[in-house]
């Protein structure tokens, strides 16, 4: 079995809680538990926040492809803004915590298994995969 569900969202931040409820209630349906659940949301919620933030705001959208698998539930969220070189993104100091810069850390932590690729001026493909254990 696999299905495909996709949004293309305008890159406010207004529209973020659509993949977030989306990406939830899709979990949901294939009998995820409610930690995991919330996990995915979170994480699809940092994912989208960063091709907000870091996409074209405003003038673009960014894209979210949800993949429905027995085992497995597979999100991609495509923005097609600055991008960025992920070797040069810093891992994120604890001891001084900022605002910004914990979101792939998140995102990293709450999915099973997480891909970004970027290179400058080309976009953000961000792909998380939650792994459904019976």
């Amino acid at each position: 079995m696999k299905e495909s569900i996709s949004l293309s969202l305008p890159s406010k931040p207004e529209y973020v809680s659509i993949a977030r409820l989306t990406s939830s209630a899709i979990a949901n349906s294939m009998g995820f538990n409610i930690e995991d659940i919330e996990d995915i949301r979170l994480a699809v919620g940092e994912a989208c926040n960063n091709a907000v933030l870091h996409g074209r705001n405003g003038d673009s959208n960014f894209n979210i492809n949800f993949t429905i698998y027995e085992d497995k539930f597979v999100i991609e969220i495509f923005d097609e803004g600055k991008g960025f070189e992920i070797e040069k993104c810093p891992e994120p100091d604890f001891s001084n915590p900022k605002e910004s810069g914990l979101g792939l850390f998140i995102i990293e932590s709450l999915m099973d298994e997480v891909e970004v690729i970027s290179s400058p001026g080309e976009g953000t493909n961000v792909k998380m995969i939650k792994y459904l254990n019976d």
